[in-house]
């Protein structure tokens, strides 16, 4: 997908690392990344940090779709800092998540004084997704809170078939229950968005969460 939109976005896909040809991050080397602007890391949460500084350390700027991996995270940071390089990371690289993380945290401000709401957050996955809850749940839950709705919100994930994500989020009271849902269609989003975050951070410097610079980068793609 990032493949076939890339040119949409000014971009050329120079170079594929995968568990194939990047083993032990063997495929990051100064020769390989030779003429590459940025990196785009969606892989699984053991291997981010990993890759990361081995990016880091051929100066190469780095965008991170991949969840899962923030216990990692002072680690990423440091390798930043170190080899001064521009490093972008969201749990969710979807525009219309991030329109989603507004209105959430919204509606969590409305009802945060409402005792009679109580709130549940829900989402489910694709079967081969490996974290649970998803970082985009989490990241919602956290917008509810700093919003601040103080109340408990339980939480309940599943993993089945190949849905590409669906996130909800719901208040419920005696009288009635208000429901909030987004529903990627296909991994489309995740990839523009993912791309639009790679056109920003060339040239920059330091670490950026996505849903604090998505509104700063261009609305549409343009080719440079």
């Amino acid at each position: 997908m990032l493949e076939n939109l890339a040119p949409e976005f000014g971009f050329e896909v120079g170079l594929k690392l995968d568990e194939f040809n990047n083993i032990d991050g063997a495929g990051i080397t100064a020769e390989n990344f030779d003429g590459i602007d940025v990196a785009i890391d969606f892989s699984i949460p053991p291997v981010v940090a990993d890759n990361a500084e081995k990016l880091a350390s051929v100066g190469v700027n780095v965008v991170i779709g991949t969840t899962g991996w923030l216990d990692q995270l002072a680690r990423v940071q440091a390798a930043v800092e170190r080899d001064n390089i521009g490093l972008v990371h969201g749990a969710n690289f979807s525009v219309g998540v991030q329109a989603f993380y507004r209105i959430v945290q919204e509606a969590a401000a409305v009802l945060a004084n409402e005792a009679d709401y109580d709130a549940w957050a829900y989402e489910v996955h694709h079967k081969m997704k490996k974290d649970a809850p998803s970082g985009t749940l989490l990241r919602l839950v956290e917008k509810m809170r700093e919003a601040g709705y103080s109340r408990n919100i339980d939480q309940a994930s599943n993993r089945a078939g190949a849905v590409p994500g669906s996130h909800q989020i719901a208040f419920d009271s005696e009288a009635d229950t208000i429901q909030l849902i987004h529903t990627a269609r296909s991994r489309e989003g995740f990839a523009r968005g993912a791309l639009r975050a790679a056109r920003w951070v060339i040239g920059r410097k330091g670490l950026y969460e996505f849903s604090t610079v998505w509104d700063q980068m261009e609305a549409a793609p343009s080719a440079s």
